[in-house]
């Protein structure tokens, strides 16, 4: 695609500011070595002589330090002199290949002189026929001689490129048979030079243009790279037409493949469409994906995206794509030790047995009764006792011992009415014991000794036109047992007229 003539027209331009461009790219070379992107070969055709290497550093740091390890240029058609290799740029090349191992040298060579000269068809048939028979093997052998002679043996021979189209004189559509014919003689006349170690990349343009560059092509003997230059422009309206296209992206994928042989892009970049940013995208994932020995950018106008200033949305696009990502401090992973959480010893919990009291019944003390001497002299006591209430005692007759009951009720008087004089039962009114009768036996521990049984006293039940009337008390069966039963009495004169008491 670039233009040999206008190339050559800015020679004396670029010869006079090689020396600053070196001296600067020397002083403006970043110091350390800058991190590797994708191990893809990158570079871009940035000028054909001195200008071009010069350049190179600069893109490198415009790239945020990305290796740019192809260097392209091309030879002039117009003179079989030029396509021999007798230009000085050649040393400045062979100069910065040699710097580093893994640097590429690409240089396209033109198969015909005035090769931009719009050679009608019918000379260039003549033309195709003549090389055909051999009558330029010796033109391609010197410049296969210059090459080594420069320390550049192993260079990567893009020959007679976009053979399939219409711009140059080396094309290929006006005889395809013998122009493979044309092709295998140079090729056979630069590897027959000692100490060559050339690769040849047969690079059509994309798409069907004058003829399906598959007609164009030599042989797998003779090719050790297929290329394609691919610019942004027809047949084709977007990316994806340019992949599907006849003899496009995926077909030169597929034909490469198929032949065992390894892929370029020697030439690629914007072009009709103008700053097409989602082109540059779509081709660079496309070049990732398809991991080709090398591609190269045409960086100059209206192709570039770092020398032309026409396409910024494309260059930001192409910048952020290669600019390799700087490593961050490492980080040591913390190291977070496993807790060890302890198994909580839950204690079973001591459910105390309650301690129920055993009721504590005292051992009433019963005093063996004595007879007193004297009977003892008992004051009459002025409170009316009916005959039902008080038991007769016979002062002869002695009960028979009764187990009292473990809880003997004490009956109380009613404060209101004076009750009458009944036994204790804690120490039961002493009755004169027969001479005769034995002393009684002191019960065991556990049974209480024998206690007479004190009659219960019944309430006095009013007789009629009586004035006294009482109310037995209920205090519960517990508390009966303690107290005894009980009534209140209440005096009522019927005859002075009724006054209930509540």
């Amino acid at each position: 695609m670039p233009t040999p003539r206008r190339r050559l027209a800015s020679t004396c331009v670029g010869t006079v500011t090689a020396g600053l461009l070196a001296t600067g790219a020397a002083l403006a070379a970043p110091d350390e070595e800058a991190p590797k992107g994708s191990d893809i070969a990158m570079g871009a055709y940035l000028d054909y002589g001195p200008p071009g290497v010069a350049r190179i550093p600069f893109l490198s740091r415009w790239l945020g330090g990305k290796e740019i390890r192809v260097g392209h240029t091309y030879l002039p058609g117009d003179r079989w002199a030029g396509i021999e290799g007798n230009v000085d740029f050649l040393t400045d090349w062979a100069e910065w290949r040699q710097e580093e191992d893994d640097r590429m040298f690409v240089l396209n060579v033109p198969m015909q002189e005035r090769n931009e000269e719009r050679v009608p068809d019918r000379q260039v048939a003549q033309l195709i026929r003549v090389g055909a028979q051999g009558e330029y093997d010796r033109h391609f052998k010197r410049l296969a001689e210059r090459l080594v002679e420069l320390g550049v043996p192993d260079t990567v021979i893009v020959l007679g490129w976009e053979m399939n189209g219409t711009t140059y004189t080396h094309r290929c559509g006006p005889d395809p048979e013998n122009w493979k014919r044309y092709w295998k003689r140079a090729v056979a006349a630069m590897r027959s030079v000692p100490g060559q170690k050339f690769k040849f990349d047969f690079a059509p343009n994309r798409g069907t243009d004058a003829i399906g560059w598959t007609k164009c092509y030599p042989g797998d003997d003779v090719v050790d790279i297929i290329g394609m230059d691919s610019y942004d422009q027809g047949p084709g309206q977007d990316f994806d037409d340019q992949i599907t296209q006849p003899y496009g992206l995926q077909e030169h994928v597929d034909f490469a493949k198929a032949h065992g042989k390894e892929i370029s892009y020697p030439e690629w970049g914007l072009y009709r469409r103008g700053d097409n940013a989602e082109y540059v995208r779509r081709m660079l994932t496309w070049i990732e994906q398809h991991k080709p020995l090398y591609h190269t950018i045409t960086d100059y106008c209206p192709h570039g995206v770092w020398q032309c200033k026409q396409n910024p949305r494309s260059s930001k696009v192409f910048k952020d794509a290669l600019t390799p990502q700087k490593p961050g401090p490492v980080i040591p992973t913390p190291v977070i030790p496993t807790p060890v959480i302890p198994t909580p010893v839950v204690p079973t919990p001591v459910v105390p047995t309650p301690q129920v009291p055993t009721p504590q019944i005292p051992t009433p003390q019963v005093p063996t009764p004595q007879a007193p001497s004297v009977p003892p002299v008992v004051p009459p006591v002025d409170v009316p006792v009916e005959p039902s209430v008080v038991p007769s005692v016979e002062p002869s007759v002695v009960p028979a011992p009764v187990s009292p009951s473990p809880e003997v009720p004490v009956v109380e008087p009613s404060p209101a009415v004076p009750s009458p004089a009944a036994p204790s039962p804690a120490v039961p009114s002493p009755a004169a014991p027969s001479p005769a009768a034995p002393s009684p036996v002191a019960p065991s521990p556990a049974v209480p000794a024998a206690t007479p049984k004190p009659a219960e006293p019944t309430p006095p039940k009013p007789s009629e036109n009586n004035t006294q009337w009482c109310v037995p008390l209920n205090f519960g069966e517990w508390l009966s047992k303690l107290v005894g039963n009980q009534a209140v009495c209440v005096k009522l004169d019927w005859r002075k007229g009724f006054l209930w008491p509540f």
